[in-house]
Formats: C-alpha cells, sequence, structure tokens
C-alpha cells in the first residue's frame, strides 16, 4: 500500500476535524523542546497548534505534557512570605471551635492580646539595625500636634511604662520595680541616653524623622547606610522579653479572675478607666505604636480583626463626651447650648465610621450625663476607618481630616478636635 502524500494526509486532517500542523512540520526533537512552553501557555498560537497536534499522536509526549501541566499547577506567583496576620486569628478560632478553651479570654482583652501578639511578631522579625530607627511618635494636645522621636525601643519602653499601670491596678508588680528588670531598663537607658546624637546623625545624611506621613512601602529595605559604623548596645530582647511577658501576665490574670474585675477602676494621672476599658485603650495604642514602627522600619502593617477594631473604635466613641466636656472646661470648646438632666435626650451628632470594623455613634454633645438620641440629631460626620483611625491616633489636623460632614458647623469641629485630643503619650 503506497504512502499518503503530503496535501492528501492534509485533506484528511481537515476531513476529520484535527488541526493541520504548520507547512513545514518541525521534529520530533524540536516538538518536544517546545512541551515546556506550551505547558506554561507560552507558545504563539500555530506554535500551540502543532504541539498539540503531534501530542494527538505522540504517546509518549502525551505522557510528557501531562506531567508538566501537572508542575505548573504546583507554581504559584511571587509572594510576601508573611504570615497573615488573621492566621493567629483564625487558628484559635478553628481550635476554640473544636474544643472551647476551659478559662476563656474575656471578650474585652481579646483585642490586646491579638494587638500584643501582631507587634511581638514584627518586632521578632527586625534586625539590631531596625531597633535603632526613628521613630516619629505624633499627637494632638489640645491645640495643636506635637512630634517626638524616639527609636523602637523607646517606643516599647513607652509601652511598658503604661501597660505597668494597668498591671498594679490588678496586683501584679511593678515593672519597674522589679529588680531583674530594673537592671535590664538601666542597661537600655545607658545604651539610647545618646539617641538624640543619633539621630542628627541620621539626619545630616539626609534621613529627616520629621516631616509628612510616608506611604507605606510593600517592601523593606535596610535601614543602615554603607560606611555607617554599628553601634554596639543590649540586644533588643533587653525591652521587648519584659513588655511581652508582662503582656502574658495581664491576659493570664484576667482570665482567671472573677468577672466583676472588668469594672475595676484603673489610674492614669488625671483620669481613669474601668479595667475592661482600659485593656481596649491598651490595644488601640499596641495598634497605633506598632503602625508608627512599622512606618519607621518601612514594614506592611494590617487593620485589627474586625471584631476587635469595633470594639475599640466604640470605646473612642464613648470617650468623645467625656473629652468635650475637658475642652470647654479649658476653654477650647464652644459652650453647650442647652443644660439637660442626666439621662435625658440632647443634641446629637451622629458619628458615621464606614468599612471593616466601622459602624454608627451618637455622641451627646452638651454634657456627658446626657443621652444620645438619634431624634435629636443636628449633625452628621462621616469618615472611613484609616481616617478616623489617623484622627485619634493624632497624626493629622483635626480640620484636615477627610470627612462628610452635614449639620451643625460647631458641632463638627468641636467633635474633630476632641477626637484628636484622645490621642496622647
Amino acid at each position: 500500500m503506497s504512502a499518503q502524500t503530503g496535501p492528501e494526509r492534509a485533506g484528511s486532517d481537515a476531513r476529520s476535524g484535527s488541526p493541520a500542523p504548520m507547512n513545514s512540520a518541525p521534529s520530533h526533537g524540536v516538538l518536544k523542546s517546545l512541551l515546556g512552553a506550551w505547558a506554561l501557555a507560552a507558545c504563539s498560537h500555530d506554535e500551540t497548534a502543532t504541539v498539540e497536534y503531534h501530542l494527538s499522536r505522540c504517546p509518549t509526549c502525551a505522557e510528557e505534557a501531562v506531567r508538566l501541566r501537572r508542575a505548573v499547577g504546583l507554581l504559584h506567583a511571587e509572594e510576601n512570605l508573611d504570615l497573615n496576620p488573621m492566621l493567629r486569628s483564625r487558628v484559635l478560632a478553628g481550635c476554640l471551635g473544636r474544643r472551647p478553651a476551659r478559662i476563656p479570654v474575656p471578650e474585652w482583652a481579646a483585642p490586646y492580646d491579638a494587638e500584643a501578639a501582631r507587634l511581638d511578631a514584627l518586632l521578632r522579625d527586625m534586625g539590631e539595625a531596625e531597633w535603632r530607627a526613628p521613630v516619629q511618635l505624633r499627637w494632638f494636645d489640645g491645640e495643636r500636634a506635637r512630634v517626638r522621636v524616639t527609636t523602637v525601643a523607646g517606643v516599647i519602653g513607652h509601652l511598658l511604662a503604661v501597660d505597668g499601670m494597668v498591671a498594679t491596678a490588678i496586683g501584679l508588680p511593678d515593672p519597674l520595680g522589679a529588680g531583674a528588670l530594673k537592671d535590664s531598663m538601666s542597661r537600655t537607658e545607658a545604651y539610647w541616653r545618646d539617641e538624640s546624637a543619633h539621630l542628627a546623625r541620621l539626619a545630616r545624611h539626609g534621613d529627616q524623622p520629621h516631616g509628612t506621613r510616608p506611604p507605606r512601602p510593600t517592601t523593606r529595605p535596610a535601614l543602615s547606610r554603607p560606611g555607617e559604623p554599628a553601634r554596639a548596645g543590649p540586644p533588643a530582647d533587653a525591652i521587648r522579653v519584659p513588655w511581652r511577658e508582662q503582656g502574658h501576665a495581664l491576659i493570664r490574670t484576667v482570665s482567671f479572675a472573677d468577672r466583676g474585675i472588668s469594672q475595676l477602676s484603673v489610674p492614669y494621672g488625671e483620669f481613669a478607666l474601668p479595667l475592661r476599658d482600659s485593656f481596649l485603650d491598651r490595644a488601640l495604642e499596641c495598634w497605633v505604636h506598632a503602625g508608627d514602627i512599622a512606618d519607621a522600619v518601612h514594614y506592611p502593617y494590617d487593620p485589627p480583626a474586625a471584631a476587635h477594631l469595633n470594639l475599640m473604635l466604640d470605646l473612642c466613641a464613648r470617650l468623645l463626651p467625656r473629652a468635650l466636656a475637658e475642652r470647654r472646661q479649658a476653654g477650647l470648646a464652644s459652650p453647650p447650648r442647652h443644660f439637660g438632666q442626666e439621662g435625658v435626650p440632647n443634641r446629637t451628632l451622629h458619628l458615621e465610621i464606614e468599612g471593616h470594623g466601622g459602624g454608627h455613634w451618637y455622641i451627646a454633645l452638651d454634657s456627658p450625663t446626657a443621652s444620645a438620641s438619634a431624634e435629636e440629631q443636628v449633625a452628621h460626620i462621616a469618615l472611613d476607618r484609616e481616617a478616623f483611625y489617623q484622627l485619634v491616633a493624632g497624626h493629622v489636623p483635626p480640620l484636615d481630616a477627610a470627612v462628610g460632614q452635614l449639620g451643625d458647623r460647631e458641632a463638627i469641629r468641636d467633635v474633630l478636635y476632641a477626637t484628636a485630643s484622645l490621642s496622647r503619650l
């Protein structure tokens, strides 16, 4: 039987519906070399047709093509190697769903537990040079924005000291009074006492710590400059470990305590908060300062879980009537329009925070003892989560906050300034 000619074979292929090969059919070796590109979908249209035509007639290459396609399925695009910040919460939720905790963490302490863990994960990932990075701590003192430049170690020392106020209120040792910790703090303070000179040296090299807030990058460059001498000092754990151990002690203590402990008063000098609100306040400050540190070391940092963020925002909203009253006493806010009775609805501002963790809150304007009511609404402020975070952290001037405003302009101005005044160092 004679062999089919080229045109006759092409015609039979056309009649059978198979794709026709290119005019000059490549050799088997060339087609086999194209299998990798075909598996990655990197061949041209004509090459793809020729390779697929060959695979329908060559079992060896077809088997190889299947293996290559499966291998391509195992490849992933380049991703950030950091763990998802919500991974810890999801793992804990899954574990507790299968076996509830015998001694659960109170709902009001969970945000602090999560935010301290997230900050600790960031600190563990930093090198010694990054602990020397200049960090801008910004707050609003009631009339103007303030900035203080410190280091990552200085920020953690600040958190350790303020968390210590909560610790002493629930009967834990004073962190600055324990001998071992005091020695550790002394060594750390001795190392950072020349901090201002170091920051000045960075500024002369172009790393000016003051200025506008830079956009958060997605990469993490090195902080040290070529030729800059290394500064020897105590290990970062000299300050991180005491802070973290104190946080664990706080969570353990309130988890084992009676439920009534949530109303225990925690003094902060000129004011006091119930313990449950104090833990939410510590979670909020932990998040804010973690963002300050992340900006300093050029590292992306995600917001808290929605449920935790909502509790922190609710605390801010509940503190606003008192903040307004304090600004009035200092002559920094407009006088009240009405003097209502305690618990009676009075003039109200509707605060709307949009997005992840947001919600709606009604703020009593004339007295912290008055009741807020939607029926008494005279003004409405709407802003997204990031804008509110920047405002309550004291990172932006109150009138520069990107907000939607409707109603009494004086009431809106007073609430914006009162929100910024919630920030403190």
